[in-house]
């Protein structure tokens, strides 16, 4: 576990649930600090830890099936407070003597809550609570189930809804009485606390050896940069490996900021030999390993010729593990840094002081090392870059339609009063007929997708003007020739990702 205020801190212990990154940041966020581990660690590591406060996340399996996963129930007798959620509800009523069953259809979505004072709140569940254990009392109901429970006396709380999304009214506040008015904590987390933590650990394990920094010119890696240059500033090199697949002009701006700064900046130009990779690959996950193999290849080969550098950095934060699949939860798609490893590396080891963060956290990070807000707030843009946004097998006339759309976007989009947090186009692989001069056409379809959201790990799809809308349509399809048809990507997450692939 990290350095950082082991005297005060909420474990939080997963069972595959898709929002568990959301507790962790959502905890983090009331100044107290957290972590994730598997649900099934041991009680004398619980004990060893000392949390304030445990969180049991969702999960989904069904508690009373065989081989479902199980914490160890002495935890519910330590006398530390229990907060289960979803799944982590059903987990601490079955294993206390309570009964969980199939509740048919179950409830998705945003479902009206029964309490003191009704609230709309969020469900994911098939699976309902239909005997509580002894000493439980039910605290909350929904039209079909108990949405809440507790046995205050042995400080064990549950709840059906989940509280750490935005979508349930009053979440935050559930979760910081949990904190605050059970657990008794104190609020001392502070980010500042990270930074010296990363630093003091980050100096630790380099000593005065070299390392080599996978910069993109992405928030993450560039706040990556930032904080390596602080803790060893004369030992980073940044290499920046221009694959092709980058937006318009985007080698050119990258390149015009790093090198004006105190660090040694590299640019690699290897466009062909990822296209020569790429061609014919149309799987994204096939994109995906092969964008990241390369990448490793390039940096062995420029740290040979550099002397050997020994040690690599990347900007890995805490989604990209999250969604690269985890000992519970499905891998929703492999990050290149991530999943998308080669097994084998030269270097001996791999710095990632970031990945335990989420986005908000980096960009505050960011602003607290001095870092230009252009690349603080820059849009989040995948490390396999236009190769996931493009379906379909990957070819340099596709990507230069969709370099010119995705500016066209962007030139509409970062001038608008309230823009989307996150908006690019897509090069789908499905055709349409269209009419341009009088004469058919049948060209790609180029989807447009802009999504609100504060977490990264859901969405919702942005509500853009008609107007806008228009005038990116018939932009797109009157300056590029080869697009004929636009269309609007109006799905959340979930059920979709924010990317396409």
């Amino acid at each position: 576990m990290s350095k950082i205020n082991r005297d005060e801190f909420i474990l939080v212990l997963d069972f595959g649930g898709q929002y568990k990154e959301l507790i962790a940041r959502a905890v983090r966020g009331l100044s107290v600090y957290s972590e994730i581990k598997p649900g099934d660690l041991s009680l004398d590591e619980i004990k060893g830890m000392n949390p304030a406060g445990i969180i049991l996340t969702g999960g989904p399996k069904s508690v009373y099936l065989p081989g479902s996963p199980v914490c160890d129930p002495g935890l519910f007798s330590l006398g530390v407070p229990v907060l289960g959620i979803c799944y982590g509800m059903h987990l601490m009523c079955h294993m206390l003597g309570g009964k969980v069953e199939s509740g048919g259809a179950g409830e998705y979505g945003r479902v009206v809550v029964n309490a003191d004072s009704p609230f709309t709140a969020l469900m994911s569940h098939r699976d309902i609570v239909t005997r509580l254990p002894e000493g439980f009392v039910a605290t909350a109901r929904t039209a079909s189930c108990i949405a809440s429970c507790e046995n205050a006396k042995r400080k064990l709380y549950a709840v059906q809804y989940h509280p750490e999304s935005a979508h349930t009214e009053g979440g935050k506040e559930i979760i910081r009485r949990f904190l605050y008015g059970v657990c008794g904590v104190s609020g001392n987390y502070k980010i500042d606390d990270y930074v010296k933590s990363q630093t003091a650990e980050i100096r630790q394990k380099l000593g005065k050896n070299g390392v080599l920094l996978a910069l993109s010119g992405g928030v993450d890696s560039s706040v990556c940069a930032g904080l390596l240059s602080k803790a060893v500033p004369n030992q980073l090199v940044c290499i920046f490996v221009d694959h092709g697949l980058m937006r318009l002009n985007e080698g050119d701006e990258i390149q015009r900021v790093f090198s004006g700064q105190k660090l040694r900046f590299i640019r690699v130009n290897a466009k062909e030999r990822f296209l020569v990779k790429l061609k014919g690959v149309v799987e994204p996950e096939a994109k995906r390993k092969i964008i990241g193999e390369e990448f490793i290849r390039v940096f062995e080969e420029e740290s040979a010729r550099l002397g050997r550098i020994p040690f690599l950095a990347q900007g890995t934060i805490y989604p990209d593990i999250v969604e690269s699949g985890g000992k519970y939860g499905s891998t929703i798609k492999s990050h290149h840094n991530v999943g998308g490893l080669p097994e084998r590396l030269s270097f001996d080891g791999v710095i990632e002081p970031l990945s335990g963060l989420f986005k908000d956290e980096v960009r505050v990070i960011g602003k607290k090392l001095g870092l230009p807000s252009s690349l603080v707030n820059r849009q989040p843009f995948p490390g396999p870059g236009l190769a996931v946004r493009v379906m379909g097998a990957v070819t340099e006339e596709k990507l230069d339609i969709l370099r010119k759309a995705d500016a066209i976007l962007r030139e509409e989009l970062d001038g608008v009063k309230r823009r989307p947090n996150q908006y690019f186009a897509v090069l789908t692989d499905t055709k349409s007929v269209g009419v341009k001069g009088d004469e058919r056409t049948y060209n790609p379809v180029i989807a447009v997708r802009a999504v609100e959201t504060d977490d990264f790990m859901t969405c919702e799809y942005a509500r853009l003007s008609h107007k806008v809308l228009g005038r990116i349509s018939s932009r797109i399809t009157s300056e590029i020739s080869g697009v004929s048809r636009v269309v609007y990507d109006i799905t959340g997450k979930p059920p979709g990702t924010v990317e396409w692939e």
